[in-house]
């Protein structure tokens, strides 16, 4: 078997044109299926194995994909990884995993511009004014995936993002809890700066607000494990007490739950209501049972790689998609007046 097997000489083999053995490779290319045989059949026969990194010299295009994320401590983010990279390679992409500090990715995609990748998804991380301006430039579409540009005026104008409603969310959370009684409603932010907690809480208090009530106390879990049942001890130090918290995602919230049955001794929803977002797969364990806010990550998914054809395609407009989300109730929220439990 020969290493070097040129494409030249399958062509030879399978008596068809060189073009027809570069589009039997080629993902989404036009050949028909007498000659894909022929062609598959051949290169088998002689060991051949297209060159993408040549390929990708002379079409311009890697077709590679850069996903960007700050932290995998979220059981959010492997979903996405796994539903993102199965979309794409359908389609003949790959994806490149880099992992960036939490608010900053410019180091990072320093070395991803490096790779001639045809396009970038930015997850769980900022984007800085100086990094819009250098994909920009280099013609390199961004796709923000549960973040929008909020950093600078360039990087709204040219910045495509995909979120859930996370406005409408946080309203469906406080229109959940005032529905079943409580009136000492805590909060449990994520980052100060990050849009997806900020549209969160935005839409909690307003909804709180319009029902007659107010946020009992607040405190920020930094969307970290750790930082969460810090927050929550300290929610939870003084005599009185909240009697239910709406966590800004579901990791935090398991978190919380620990530490309020755990170390604080307090039933789950008898003494205390809690509520998350994102709906990840341990949220309907057994032991949490959590009610949420479900966040579609098929949806996300779809819309990201849409967005991306569409700028690789030469469609430079930046979108903003605002996927709608739902309330999945569990056991972690006390029943309406006069039900049953669950």
């Amino acid at each position: 078997m020969k290493s070097s097997t040129t494409a030249q000489e399958v062509a030879g083999l399978a008596q068809v044109s060189q073009s027809a053995v570069s589009r039997t490779f080629t993902p989404g290319a036009s050949v028909s299926e007498e000659t894909r045989s022929k062609v598959l059949a051949a290169a088998k026969a002689l060991g051949y194995r297209p060159n993408a990194l040549a390929r990708s010299l002379i079409t311009r295009r890697s077709r590679i994909i850069a996903l960007v994320m700050s932290y995998l401590e979220n059981q959010f983010y492997p979903l996405v990884i796994e539903r993102l990279s199965q979309k794409l390679q359908k389609q003949g992409y790959h994806v490149l995993l880099f992992i960036s500090d939490l608010n900053e990715a410019d180091g990072v995609l320093a070395e991803i511009l490096q790779y001639q990748v045809d396009g970038i998804v930015m997850a769980s991380t900022m984007l800085s004014s100086d990094l819009a301006k250098n994909c920009a430039d280099s013609g390199v579409p961004v796709v923000l995936f549960n973040r929008v540009a909020d950093t600078s005026a360039l990087a709204r104008h040219t910045t495509s993002s995909v979120t859930s409603d996370n406005y409408r969310g946080g309203r469906m959370v406080a229109e959940l809890l005032l529905e079943r009684g409580h009136r000492k409603v805590a909060f449990l932010a994520g980052l100060e700066n990050s849009s997806t907690s900020v549209e969160r809480e935005k839409g909690f208090n307003e909804a709180l607000r319009e029902g007659g009530g107010s946020v009992f106390s607040r405190a920020v879990g930094h969307y970290s494990f750790e930082g969460a049942q810090q927050a929550t001890r300290a929610l939870f130090a003084g005599v009185d007490r909240p009697d239910a918290v709406f966590v800004a995602n579901d990791h935090m919230a398991i978190a919380a739950m620990d530490v309020l049955r755990i170390e604080l001794g307090l039933r789950i929803p008898q003494d205390v209501s809690v509520m998350g977002f994102d709906d990840v797969p341990q949220a309907a364990w057994g032991s949490y049972q959590l009610t949420t806010v479900v966040q579609s990550v098929e949806d996300m998914v779809d819309a990201v790689v849409d967005l991306l054809h569409d700028q690789m395609q030469g469609e430079v407009r930046p979108r903003k998609v605002v996927i709608p989300c739902r309330v999945v109730e569990r056991q972690s929220v006390r029943p309406a007046p006069g039900a049953s439990p669950k």
